[in-house]
């Protein structure tokens, strides 16, 4: 018999999600591995510090008769699944029992079980089937005139109070702005078609944007960054028409049945443009990562979802890649200084190392200092009415750092963690600095 040894030397791997059988959805043996995990998870806690799941377990475990998760009532697991909010930090970062270990723990998979399980009972809120509808809901607030009007009543103390008494929404969380002149309406087709190609290594030269629901309609500078910074770089960008939601909120919510619709729409849409030559990137790290991770691991033999993610980049991935041959402009005439730079959870589990801190730091008289923490916000999580707090007490420490470093600009990839943070300085010091994303400050580096 081989020795038992604590942790696990080989590297870790993400199964495949097995929701395709029946096994999956029994709420018994979902119970039975809840207990199974949980009583893991409580003799370890070295993921205490991640999010709020796990000090609920343990106070669960701790306040129990036995003191032991055995004495936690079934009932009770819900409260621990509903403060996961599949940031993928705990297995990606912290848990040494992934497979190949025999203990086969994998806590962000089982939570989306849980959830699954939950929302195929209809007991998911109606908020929340709301709020994660991105396409219906943002295609309607962001109808010129609609969203100023939108815009105005979120800054409007009583319809707000209002709006989480009806829905659930908290009055105090920053929720963001909607903008009719969406990126999409301002640009078009392809900018920078006479741009010469120059295909390197894994990269053709010419990128498609997937703009995102968020980049769309509440910052769409962001897109608008975006295709400057490449443009800048000799490389032509097009944007992707008749896509929708990339599905992250749907399989944050466990609505596994709209992923699947959704896959079923976008896939076809994204392998037209990779087989016509270009590569996939998109400005959202938790877009990037449902294309990469998420979808492979719901349909593992569909070889279209595949290829898709393998033709799929972070733009700082991207950047560094063309820097690697030679191919990035590192004439910044403009240094940024002191840079705190939050790097983003969905972009951290992508396993492609801080190239957003490495293009940053190719900029003289630049100093990028990281903060490796979640904001928190973990988007629909930082606007309920009932984890407010708990995503601002997740994003203290990273507001503390800030303070402390008092830099020349701060940011994150995640655009919605930079709100985050950003709402959590100003509601510290009024006058603090706004959050700027990376590909703003490559912009102002650039002078573009």
């Amino acid at each position: 018999m081989a020795a038992y040894r604590e942790g696990n030397l080989e590297k870790a791997k993400r199964e495949p999600h097995h929701w395709q059988t029946p096994e999956f959805w029994n709420e018994e043996a979902l119970n039975q591995e809840l207990e199974r995990v949980f009583d893991i998870c409580h003799t370890c806690r070295r993921c205490v510090s991640l999010c709020q799941s796990f000090p609920v377990l343990f106070d669960l475990v701790d306040e129990s008769e036995t003191m032991e998760v055995d004495g936690v009532a079934k009932e009770d697991y819900g409260k621990v699944v509903d403060q996961c909010y599949l940031c993928d930090l705990c297995a990606e970062t912290k848990c040494p029992y992934l497979p190949p270990h025999e203990f086969n723990l994998d806590f962000p998979h089982l939570m989306l079980r849980a959830k699954a399980v939950k929302f195929s009972k209809g007991q998911a809120k109606w908020r929340d089937r709301l709020i994660t509808s991105t396409d219906a809901v943002f295609s309607v607030l962001g109808q010129p005139g609609i969203a100023d009007a939108v815009n105005f009543a979120n800054g409007q103390e009583s319809l707000r109070s209002a709006l989480q008494k009806v829905v659930g929404i908290h009055e105090k969380a920053p929720l963001p702005k909607f903008h009719s002149k969406t990126f999409k309406r301002q640009h078009k087709g392809t900018l920078g078609a006479n741009l010469p190609v120059t295909a390197s290594g894994r990269t053709q030269g010419r990128v498609a944007v997937f703009t995102t629901c968020y980049g769309n309609y509440n910052e769409p500078q962001l897109g608008a960054d975006l295709a400057a910074v490449f443009l800048h770089n000799d490389v032509p960008v097009k944007v992707i028409d008749g896509e929708k939601c990339c599905g992250m909120p749907k399989f944050e919510l466990g609505d596994l049945t709209a992923v699947k619709r959704l896959k079923e729409h976008n896939i076809p849409i994204l392998l037209e443009a990779i087989e016509a030559g270009w590569d996939i990137i998109a400005p959202v790290p938790s877009c990037v990562l449902m294309f990469k991770q998420e979808l492979p691991l719901m349909f593992p033999e569909d070889e279209d979802v595949q290829k898709v993610a393998a033709h799929l980049f972070d733009p700082f991935e991207y950047l560094m890649l063309r820097h690697k041959d030679g191919l990035l402009k590192t004439d910044f005439p403009k240094p940024l200084g002191k840079v705190t730079y939050h790097a983003a959870c969905h972009q951290r589990v992508q396993n492609i190392g801080p190239k957003t801190k490495l293009v940053l730091e190719l900029i003289q008289d630049t100093m990028v200092k990281n903060i490796e923490r979640c904001s928190g916000h973990d988007g629909t999580y930082g606007v309920k009415s009932e984890t407010l707090e708990f995503a601002n007490k997740i994003a203290r420490p990273i507001v503390k750092q800030i303070e402390q470093q008092a830099p020349d600009h701060y940011g994150s990839d995640c655009p919605v963690a930079g709100r985050h943070i950003e709402n959590n300085l100003k509601n510290k010091a009024k006058d603090s600095q706004d959050a700027i994303h990376p590909l703003d400050l490559l912009c102002l580096a650039y002078g573009i």
